[in-house]
């Protein structure tokens, strides 16, 4: 297919040879697939700000540091360069995690070239080849559920002892990928890192956390119901805060909260449904 205009550049730069066809278009991006050399990769292109659904939201880019004295300047002011030097420090926020996490072990996509919001990185692949589908589109057996259940938590710890949070997750932004020849066992692949969120810099980070364990609970206890009576994400986060977790940690999924002590999770995901209440108000006022 013709290459569009995002891809252009990397063709013309020889870091793309042809472009095959569109992945997926989802809520921030557009995913290619193309052909660097003899190997098959996928260029994500980021939307502009305006044309996502999914917005930089203040909790997300809480205490996101950049280099630049002047460009953190005019982001406070948001002045439209630092409009600009926002929308590209979110772009590049998914390029330092891939980077990060990769080095801490965690199973994600390759980085390959970051360019002008196009992202160029490895193509996790199914046993035949092709794209490798998203959790939700599989159906598991119970060991199954419970195996990719527990080698996610696995993966949760890891990238909360690396200081990441991926603040999104769920069963629409993990692949299930092939191992290869040697190996008929697929593993999950965590994708989408845009939205991670530094875990000690954040204060939205614990909440965050809660839900991304909560929605790997509830994903997978459609198959394994047992896996929702599990406390995992209490357990991490209070193991994390008491500086004793480690990525061999071994967890029970079982947590007690101490006499008197808050639900910071039941609070939080209060002020959310506040939040989301006030939200849709304001829009309803607008409409009329």
């Amino acid at each position: 297919m013709k290459a569009p205009p995002r891809l252009q550049s990397l063709v013309e730069e020889g870091l793309i040879d042809t472009v095959v066809r569109q992945l997926m278009s989802g809520k921030e991006a557009m995913v290619y697939v193309v052909r660097c050399g003899t190997e098959t990769r996928c260029a994500k292109i980021y939307k502009e700000a305006n044309n996502r659904s999914f917005r930089q939201a203040v909790d997300y880019t809480e205490n996101r540091k950049v280099k630049n004295s002047r460009q953190a300047r005019a982001m406070a002011k948001g002045t439209r360069f630092g409009r600009e030097a926002q929308e590209a420090a979110w772009q590049s926020a998914e390029v330092d995690a891939l980077y990060r996490l990769a080095a801490a072990g965690v199973r994600v996509p390759q980085p390959f070239n970051f360019s002008e919001g196009v992202l160029l990185m490895e193509l996790v692949t199914d046993a035949q080849g092709d794209a490798a589908p998203r959790l939700n589109d599989v159906s598991f057996t119970p060991e199954q559920a419970r195996q990719h259940h527990a080698t996610l938590v696995g993966e949760v710890v890891r990238m909360l002892c690396a200081g990441v949070v991926h603040g999104d997750l769920s069963e629409f932004n993990i692949l299930l990928a092939h191992s290869g020849e040697d190996n008929t066992d697929d593993f999950p692949v965590i994708i989408d890192l845009p939205q991670a969120v530094d875990a000690a810099g954040n204060n939205h980070a614990q909440r965050m956390l809660l839900r991304d364990v909560a929605n790997l609970r509830d994903f997978f206890g459609q198959f394994a119901p047992e896996l929702l009576k599990t406390q995992f994400g209490p357990e991490i986060w209070s193991l994390y805060q008491s500086g004793l977790l480690r990525n061999e940690t071994v967890l029970s999924g079982r947590y007690e909260r101490a006499p008197g002590a808050v639900d910071l999770g039941s609070v939080m995901r209060e002020i959310d449904d506040a939040r989301d209440e006030d939200a849709a108000r304001r829009l309803r006022m607008a409409q009329t």
